[in-house]
């Protein structure tokens, strides 16, 4: 009975290409995708935008900015539905066995980070409205650890499970913000509310919309995690665009209305202030847990790739365990500058690995994997290169802030990583075809 238990959560494919018959089209793939980007940071990120920018400017920005991750996601997602493999194996074509090694482990640690921040905010945000709505008293540390629970759930059990959350969740996500639209618009006048001054710190539009690309740009490189479950690339590039520009774009700007109605950045606060602490404390539990549910999935499954005999469902539960005791330490006030570190790396391997993938298609198959040297020096120059160019446009302190490119540097650093690696690789097969040519001669 226990082995077939351990091989039902195992069978995931991690470590292998996910079967044809178990694929999915894009309106499945959407949702989890919608599932990831309902989230309270999203909500918190969208009352920021209404806060510091006119209401045609937060418009702007979420657009803008969500058409950018859906773009970026869209390439990455592309390759996972054609090879049917996670990140952590995508990236070994790239970067040889040893640098795709060193990726799982850069993605993980982040991804683990997220959790524990996001964790943290549902512990607090949760202790407020019981506090609020019901009276109630809890210990925040009981709070996280039961959400630390939830969301390792279904984690465990792989994308079959996050997908029926979000199939459930989704939908009722959707309806409890538009209704809270609804009830904060009632009765008020629109051109108002689009004129109302300024409450939040003031924002300059390039740096909002770094802010919508940067909240996701993770999520969108490491789109393979997700797409791998893709019946087509066509289905995958819907299904980007969908949950980013369609969905994430959506939240953010019913965010930026309610705040520029309420003077009030907290969807949290708007709703218990509007009387409705059951949904506030639904929504809170909903959104949190589509959401990081998915951040402990790629981190099992980067660590899949290095712990190779060891099932996924134990490296999810110990991840989520440490991710766990992360939050209870009090990781959301000191691990927001070494996760602004490690997102410098991450980008780029998108950048690296999509382009590769369109120079040499024939190469992305599963056989291939273990015909792959321990390292690509080309791929892991690209990302050494990719990666400091990040850092020289991220401003000060997490940065060196020496000069701007499009003023978000997860998006610098997979712009340069895409065209240097075109660059390099067309340099050096030329180099390598002329050697080859002497020789014969």
């Amino acid at each position: 009975m226990a082995d077939r238990f351990d091989r039902k959560k195992e069978n995931d494919f991690e470590r292998e290409p996910v079967p044809k018959h178990m694929r999915k089209g894009w309106l499945h793939l959407s949702l989890v995708w919608l599932g990831i980007a309902i989230a309270l940071s999203a909500t918190v990120l969208g009352g920021t935008l209404g806060g510091g920018l006119t209401l045609s400017q937060a418009i702007l920005a979420a657009l803008i900015g969500s058409f950018v991750l859906a773009v970026v996601s869209a390439f990455c997602s592309m390759v996972g539905a054609k090879t049917g493999l996670s990140t952590g194996l995508v990236s070994r074509f790239a970067l040889g066995k040893f640098g795709s090694y060193a990726v799982s482990v850069v993605i993980a640690i982040a991804l683990f980070g997220w959790f524990g921040v996001q964790l943290a905010l549902f512990g607090s945000s949760f202790q407020n409205v019981l506090k609020n709505t019901f009276g109630l008293e809890v210990n925040v540390t009981f709070l996280v650890i039961l959400g630390g629970i939830m969301m390792t759930s279904t984690a465990v059990f792989g994308y079959q499970a996050i997908e029926k959350l979000s199939i459930l969740a989704v939908p009722l996500m959707s309806l409890l913000l538009l209704a809270s639209l609804w009830k904060v618009l009632e009765g008020r006048d629109f051109e108002e509310i689009s004129n109302a001054p300024l409450f939040g710190e003031p924002l300059p539009l390039g740096i909002a919309i770094s802010l919508v690309i940067g909240s996701l740009a993770i999520g969108a490189v490491i789109g393979p995690d997700i797409s791998r479950y893709a019946k087509s690339p066509k289905d995958a590039v819907f299904a980007s665009f969908s949950g980013f520009l369609i969905g994430f774009s959506a939240v953010l700007i019913i965010a930026a209305l309610l705040a520029k109605a309420t003077s009030e950045v907290d969807i949290v606060q708007i709703m218990l202030g509007i009387g409705w602490g059951t949904f506030a404390m639904l929504i809170l539990i909903l959104a949190q847990w589509t959401t990081n549910d998915n951040n402990l999935y790629s981190a099992a499954l980067g660590f899949s790739v290095i712990f190779k005999k060891m099932p996924k469902y134990q490296l999810t539960i110990i991840a989520g365990t440490v991710g766990t005791i992360m939050a209870i330490a009090g990781i959301y006030d000191n691990f927001i500058p070494f996760l602004t570190f490690l997102s410098a790396f991450i980008p780029p391997i998108g950048g690296l690995y999509v382009a590769d993938y369109l120079l040499d298609k024939k190469k992305y198959q599963f056989q291939n994997l273990d015909k792959m040297q321990n390292v690509n020096p080309i791929g892991v120059s690209t990302w050494a290169i990719s990666a400091l160019f990040a850092f020289m446009t991220t401003p000060q302190p997490n940065g060196f802030g020496l000069f701007t490119f499009t003023n978000a540097s997860g998006l610098d650093a997979f712009i340069v990583a895409f065209v240097l690696q075109v660059i390099l690789v067309k340099v050096f097969n030329t180099n390598n075809s002329s050697e080859k040519k002497t020789k014969i001669a």
